[in-house]
């Protein structure tokens, strides 16, 4: 997890609303079963992706606050901002296709 950013109360508006590269972030939480599923392919974008985008994750039980800022109702949630702006969302097991074909699009 060596790219892999932690995101959480503290540090959300620097790292990701203030950020000039785009940024993926997966909220999840230890406990969930599709959130350790994805664990693997968030990795593997945060090196694919080292230098031209960050990619982090938020534990929702440390930082119910993000979560509820941004309406999460399922994990795994993942968001991917550009700009400062949400610009994409999903919810569930997805695809290392699918979001590194949205990280892709947002540079």
């Amino acid at each position: 997890m060596a790219n892999v950013m932690e995101f959480s109360q503290a540090n959300f508006e620097n790292e990701v609303k203030g950020s000039e590269i785009p940024v993926l972030v997966d909220f999840w939480a230890p406990w969930c079963g599709p959130c350790k599923m994805l664990g693997p392919t968030i990795e593997q974008l945060a090196t694919e992706f080292a230098g031209k985008a960050k990619v982090g994750k938020v534990n929702v039980d440390d930082n119910q606050d993000l979560a509820a800022q941004f309406g999460i109702r399922g994990i795994p949630t993942v968001l991917l901002f550009k700009n400062g702006q949400q610009v994409g969302s999903f919810v569930g097991l997805k695809s290392k296709e699918d979001l590194a074909n949205a990280l892709n699009a947002a540079m």
